[in-house]
């Protein structure tokens, strides 16, 4: 049976099956990626690849119900988050294409002695191998390939094996947008394919989001290879909680924070640390609303996923936490839950849960706020909570993380860049600095 099938985790019907790709397949993909990288970026200007990457945009909002609707069988997720995810990825698309020519726009560098000129110039640097994951199957893609096809990039895209079908209607949307025959290229690719692919010669660089686990196999054998990688891994973010003039505002905005998209966002609140003061009003709060989400949970995107959230919060209460849930896991459905007592020797409290599942930590101070937060393997996102500016800025220079969110949730945009620190990954997406990322910025000095 092929790896690549949809299988609805709502009912756990198997929707539909894909073949996966032949070793044959993979070469012709790579040869006209390869081909259309030579050709593409020379016949074409910066103005003429943003129009096509608008247009990819625009097919985004006229299908957006059609392209909504296969992640909702795919991996789950809730409707109005599907058709919302469609629309943020549009906005990268014209994102990109409003601001290409600005990003992409010659650099000339004041000579500090001699004559003549120098200029950095920014171009393609060949094909891309995008490795991209289940839970935002559109979004996830858009800030990757749509940057880097306006630069004049190609693109061999492997998605994760449960979404097929919105892969399969992103490649069919590029190629009726006009993008030339291997400049986008969807590829079902096994993990021993997609070795082989970093490690060929006509590939420049790749790109993963994923699991700390797939990210240091994909960066080994980059490595291996002399191949850039930027890397988007998992994430605990800490949501700090030190003072609040309206604590019914805050808990909302942590509710938020931790059940977006069902609690499988990397840069999602995991961690709540909240200062004394507030910690007991702010548990009582933030468990009765978050266990109230019950109702209208979606499911997890597969069993598997829903059964590893649940080992994991065992071993933790096993450790001696204490676990606040509304209900027990049936199939792929995980209920919300909260857990306290979550010591530094439990298990939990340096693992990611991915899931509707919360931490809650007491600190006594901001120093031991900063400590808890920065106490973890990873470094994507975290959240700061207080009525104080100079308190505020503090405390977000201390955060060891790719990004703060300072007294706000679902605050990323388009032109803000996005990415993490130690075991969440390096390089950033998004905005300026995702452009930058596979550039090859050409010095030209001209003496005299």
């Amino acid at each position: 049976m092929s790896e690549y099938a949809v299988t609805d985790p709502a009912t756990g019907e198997v929707v539909a099956t894909y073949p996966t790709a032949t070793d044959a397949e993979i070469e012709a993909a790579v040869a006209a990626a390869a081909k259309t990288s030579r050709t593409w970026p020379r016949a074409s200007t910066v103005a003429d690849r943003a129009a096509l990457i608008r247009r990819v945009g625009e097919l985004h909002t006229e299908r957006r119900e059609q392209l909504a609707d296969a992640i909702v069988r795919e991996m789950g997720k809730r409707r109005v988050e599907a058709l919302g995810e469609v629309d943020f990825s549009a906005a990268i698309y014209e994102f990109y294409a409003d601001n290409a020519e600005r990003f992409l726009a010659d650099e000339p560098i004041e000579l500090l002695a001699g004559t003549g000129t120098a200029v950095v110039k920014k171009g393609p640097i060949g094909v891309l191998l995008g490795i991209m994951p289940w839970n935002f199957p559109y979004y996830q893609v858009a800030r990757f390939a749509g940057p880097n096809l306006v630069v004049g990039n190609t693109i061999l895209l492997k998605h994760a094996p449960q979404c097929p079908e919105s892969a399969e209607l992103m490649a069919l949307l590029f190629h009726e947008a006009g993008l030339p025959q291997g400049a986008y290229v969807d590829i079902r690719a096994t993990n021993e394919q997609v070795a082989g692919i970093i490690a060929d010669p006509r590939v420049a660089a790749v790109s993963l989001t994923g699991s700390e686990r797939a990210g240091a196999a994909v960066a080994e054998v980059a490595g291996r290879n002399l191949k850039k990688c930027v890397l988007e891994l998992g994430g605990s973010d800490p949501f700090i909680v030190l003072s609040s003039d309206d604590l019914d505002a805050t808990v909302k905005a942590a509710v938020a924070a931790r059940i977006d998209n069902t609690g499988q966002a990397c840069n999602a609140g995991k961690r709540f640390i909240v200062t004394a003061d507030l910690y007991d009003a702010f548990v009582e709060k933030f468990t009765t609303r978050l266990l109230g989400k019950a109702d209208g949970i979606s499911p997890l995107s597969s069993v598997r996923a829903a059964e590893t959230l649940e080992r994991q919060v065992a071993a933790a209460v096993a450790a001696g936490a204490t676990v606040t849930a509304s209900g027990e896991r049936s199939g792929a459905y995980y209920p919300p839950a909260v857990l306290t007592g979550v010591t530094v020797d439990n298990p939990a409290y340096r693992q990611e849960l991915f899931g509707p599942v919360a931490t809650v930590y007491r600190v006594e101070s901001e120093a031991e706020a900063l400590e808890i937060a920065n106490d973890t393997p990873f470094g994507l996102g975290s959240y700061v909570f207080t009525t104080d500016p100079e308190q505020a800025q503090r405390v977000a220079d201390g955060i060891e993380a790719g990004m703060v969110f300072v007294n706000g949730v679902g605050a990323e945009g388009v032109e803000l860049p996005f990415g993490g620190i130690k075991r969440s990954g390096f390089g950033r997406e998004l905005g300026r600095f995702g452009m930058e990322e596979f550039v090859n910025k050409k010095l030209i000095r001209t003496v005299g």
